[in-house]
């Protein structure tokens, strides 16, 4: 016990993860340089060719980021080629869970960039901080305006048209700041159509309406600290997902939290932050616009979760560390009931998510030891408990006799890296290991039906839990305007959760060729590869560049699914004064490293253009940018190795977007 509390000493508290950020020149004031970093990251979400994104496309401009898309709503992250199942997702520390068994909401869904900061991404067992994890931590920062010495407005707003599927959108955030009080309120509206692909064929359901709105109250109770409230209200309303057999009519997300905050001046001990969070989600798919189906189903599901997130920040000399301690309770519910054409008889209901309560508790610890000025130890880990209990275990009887209703884990997790900064060269390398649980639908879903393999889906509640281990590397240069940047990582996972065929049963979708349960293999092995280069090749002209690699072969060295093939980009900016001009190439090679047993096929590659213009000018006390481009400038027709059942992409799509700031 005295070994474990010196462990848990020396692991206590670090430098967020984001420790990437050493290559930035240091004094002797290293919570300045924290700021500065933060600031730039909160400056704005966007990116240089299109001012007005989405989260979606937004978090598309990561190199390590890819996207499972089944329609032009809500498409599902894959960090370092890795389903959400291993991905931690978060907002603000929070923990919340979709409502629905074929991921028509990824939490990435119920949020809008205008109620963003920032988002932070982290690889591998680093984003354990945020709970157990495989792939890494995805944290949507909302925003936070700070406490002023005087009494200020500020906000902006959006507006803006895209041709291809007539989406309208509008976008609004205002902020007051004082000494004593702050509030942060937002309002976005989006409407869009069915798309045209390359070949100006109409993409049948694929339009989507979506309405969200936040807002935050805070206020100082004394020089140091101070009470914070939050809510985000989201709700998506006749989604379209054309690669799936349904659609969505309604989907309503209430996200809510209070926190308290304390800075210390003095001590190791520099921020404590507490928080205690609700959300509930509702989604509800409809498949009665589509009369090709033979069998009618209602499928809602409800996600409801209460949560904690405490956090200290503390410093000492050349050491810093961050500890946070996670604990929450979802509860997890989807139903199924089968009609016949005459929908006033009904002939099946089911639970394909039994009721099933999920409790974690968590402590993680990230620390920071600075060597030196040019060299940096970051280690850190948590250790986890994660607790399933499903209310209608006689569903999981019916493939698992006996299986017990109630199911403890215990996930731990390590990871270290040194970073080494000479003159113009950075160098990193690390190392991590991990556990995580099977997710709900792993464990315990019931004829979840994937429509990219054509099987219904089991879970299994006696799944091990899977281990990482994980090696990483990078190294970069910079110097006079150019710089370059290669990072790798590897992963070999143990008890590889996928899905198998099942001998006894049959499918309860009429669509389906059988029915998988999930169990695990022996191991799979993924690598994961990025390349990142920019030059200033005039005072007002820079260049950028990205190459991405990755490849992922199972225990008996076949294929896994949804894996990026050799990937590109390049892009031109020009940027004189007032008038800026962005120009992009990017494009998939073939992906010849395909999985038919997983419902893949070869995707040829290809290549897509894109430009905008934008200007800037100034009136009173405003600041407005004006930008018009084109996505898909030469029309291609084209779906990528993620298009769920090689749903065709958007053709030409010509935008344009007003932005207002005061």
């Amino acid at each position: 016990m005295k070994k474990l509390h010196i462990i848990f000493g020396i692991l206590f508290l670090g430098m967020n993860a984001k420790a990437q950020h050493m290559h930035t020149q240091r004094d002797s004031i290293q919570q300045i340089e924290e700021v500065k970093v933060i600031a730039t990251a909160k400056k704005k979400i966007e990116n240089e060719m299109k001012m007005a994104v989405s989260v979606d496309e937004f978090l598309a401009s990561s190199d390590n980021i890819s996207f499972i898309k089944r329609g032009a709503y809500a498409w599902e992250p894959l960090l370092n080629n890795m389903s959400t199942e291993r991905s931690t997702i978060t907002i603000d520390g929070m923990h919340v869970f979709g409502a629905c068994t074929d991921k028509m909401d990824p939490v990435t869904s119920y949020v809008e960039s205008n109620n963003l900061s920032t988002i932070d991404i982290t690889s591998g067992q680093e984003g354990s901080i945020h709970g157990a994890t495989v792939a890494g931590s995805i944290d949507l920062k909302r925003k936070s305006t700070p406490f002023g010495m005087e009494k200020t407005w500020s906000g902006g707003y959006q507006t803006g048209f895209e041709t291809n599927n007539k989406q309208f959108f509008n976008l609004g955030n205002l902020s007051y700041s004082s000494d004593k009080f702050v509030a942060d309120g937002s309002v976005a509206f989006r409407k869009a159509g069915n798309y045209s692909d390359g070949n100006n064929t109409e993409v049948n359901h694929s339009q989507y309406r979506k309405f969200n709105t936040s807002l935050g109250l805070a206020y100082k109770t004394g020089p140091l600290s101070s009470v914070r409230v939050d809510a985000i209200y989201d709700k998506a309303e006749d989604v379209g997902f054309p690669a799936l057999p349904m659609d969505l009519w309604l989907s309503r997300a209430l996200i809510t939290s209070a926190a308290y905050k304390q800075l210390f001046e003095e001590g190791i001990v520099r921020v404590w932050d507490t928080k205690l969070y609700f959300n509930t989600m509702e989604h509800y798919m409809d498949d009665t616009k589509r009369p090709e189906n033979l069998v009618h189903m209602d499928m809602p599901g409800w996600s409801t979760t209460y949560g904690l997130v405490s956090r200290a920040n503390l410093k000492r000399h050349a050491y810093s560390a961050e500890i946070q301690l996670n604990a929450y309770d979802n509860l997890s519910i989807a139903e199924m009931t089968m009609y016949p054409q005459d929908r006033s008889n009904k002939t099946m209901f089911a639970y394909s998510w039994p009721w099933v309560t999920t409790r974690f508790t968590g402590l993680s610890i990230n620390n920071s030891w600075d060597f030196s000025e040019v060299s940096r130890l970051n280690f850190g880990g948590s250790l986890g408990w994660n607790y399933n209990h499903s209310k209608y275990v006689e569903f999981n009887w019916i493939f698992y006799p006996g299986t017990p209703q109630e199911k403890n884990r215990i996930l731990p997790a390590l990871h270290t890296s040194y970073q080494l900064n000479i003159q113009q060269f950075d160098f990193s390398v690390g190392a991590g290991y991990g556990h995580r649980a099977p997710s709900v639908s792993e464990g315990y879903g019931y004829y979840i039906y994937n429509s990219f393999d054509r099987y219904d889906y089991i879970g299994n509640p006696d799944l091990k839990n899977e281990i990482s281990y994980e090696v990483n590397a990078s190294t970069g240069f910079k110097k006079d305007g150019m710089g370059i940047e290669v990072k790798a990582n590897y992963f070999h996972i143990q008890n590889y959760i996928v899905g198998k065929i099942l001998s006894l049963g049959s499918p309860m979708n009429y669509q389906s060729v059988g029915v998988k349960g999930y169990t695990s293999l022996n191991y799979a092995k993924l690598f994961n590869m990025a390349l990142n280069a920019n030059y200033d090749i005039l005072q007002h002209l820079h260049w950028k560049g990205t190459l991405s690699y990755a490849r992922a072969t199972d225990d008996q060295q076949g294929n896994l699914p949804f894996i990026r093939p050799l990937t590109y980009q390049t892009s031109l900016h020009f940027m004189h004064h007032k008038f800026g001009i962005q120009t992009s190439l990017h494009g998939d090679f073939a992906q010849d490293n395909y999985s038919p047993e997983y419902g893949e096929d070869l995707t040829p590659a290809y290549q897509i253009w894109n430009a905008s213009a934008d200007y800037t000018f100034n009136f009173k006390n405003y600041k407005a940018v004006l930008q018009v481009g084109a996505e898909n400038l030469f029309n291609a027709y084209y779906s990528t190795y993620a298009d769920w059942g090689n749903i065709p992409r958007m053709g030409r799509n010509i935008f344009t977007a007003l932005k207002f700031n005061f």
